[in-house]
């Protein structure tokens, strides 16, 4: 049986603001109403609000009254070989419905087996079975919620034998044959080149910018291999790294300004430390407000 297809001309959200935003934390709240500096949007992870009520939902309710908001999943396991939990994809629906946010996102991973769930977001290899799968996953995904979703590129720490395309190659085509939006985490680029041994900016340079409708920056830790070798961990648990803002800087001279999201899940700073990374996106969005190189991008 064919899978369902999205129609996106039927959806009419409308989409985040061009600014920097920041993942919402509830001990943040009275902080980011009562301060002058204005964050352009909230970031949420579903499965933190998929319970039917409670303080959680009362708190959010009230941001949601004056921040645009994105929702982003981090347990729909798009890449499952079991296929998608029907249950999960449900509560999924019900935090869209309940909080009709500006952006859905998800990520390129899978997190569950048989009746496991792992507490990490897993790479997939890129062939063309794989490709099948995940575009499947997708399109009932966007069908159910009646909206186009944005997927995520990972961050690995190794590569698939089988893999048979490139990572650029396969989002691409994911994009193109399901209709979904992409988010490009510029730390899991950086993440994923250094361990890989592969450079930054060619991957860059490779994915298709033009279908990216939000950016995820975030801080990582660093250590090394069993030889030595550096290695990078996706944290979020520090600032973004300098080599992290100076991608994101040739990243938005090329597109031009892009919601922007400063993550930090863990060891979560007072929220001054987090204001200070948001108006340092800030800063290069209204840079490139008016010099990006791709024209047709904000047309």
């Amino acid at each position: 049986m064919e899978p369902l297809r999205f129609n996106a001309a039927k959806s009419s959200v409308t989409g985040l603001p061009a600014r920097a935003g920041a993942g919402f934390k509830s001990v943040h709240a009275d902080a980011i109403l009562a301060d002058s500096y204005r964050i352009g949007f909230l970031e949420v992870h579903a499965e933190n609000y998929m319970g039917a009520g409670g303080h959680p939902h009362r708190l959010l309710s009230r941001m949601r009254e004056s921040f645009p908001l994105s929702v982003h999943g981090v347990g729909l396991s798009i890449g499952s070989e079991k296929g998608l939990d029907a249950m999960h994809l449900s509560r999924l629906k019900t935090v869209v419905e309940r909080y009709q946010p500006e952006q859905v996102s998800e990520h390129l991973a899978w997190s569950t087996h048989d009746d496991s769930y792992f507490n990490d977001l897993l790479p997939v290899p890129y062939d063309r079975e794989t490709l099948d799968r995940v575009c499947d996953h997708i399109d009932m995904v966007q069908s159910v919620l009646g909206r186009k979703i944005l997927l995520e590129n990972p961050s690995t720490y190794a590569l698939f034998e089988r893999s048979t395309m490139s990572e650029t190659d396969f989002i691409r085509e994911i994009a193109s044959r399901t209709g979904c939006g992409l988010l490009l985490d510029v730390n899991n680029v950086l993440v994923s080149s250094v361990n890989n041994r592969f450079k930054p900016i060619m991957y860059l340079h490779d994915f298709p910018l033009d279908l990216v409708e939000e950016i995820h920056l975030a801080g990582h830790a660093e250590d090394q291999d069993e030889d030595g070798t550096r290695l990078l961990i996706d944290a979020h648990d520090r600032p973004v790294d300098d080599e992290v803002w100076n991608l994101y800087n040739i990243v938005i001279s090329q597109t031009g300004p892009l919601p922007t999201l400063i993550e930090w899940d863990n060891d979560v700073p007072d929220w001054p430390v987090l204001r200070r990374e948001a108006q340092a996106a800030d800063a290069i969005l209204a840079r490139h407000a008016s010099t990006y190189l791709m024209g047709a991008r904000h047309g």
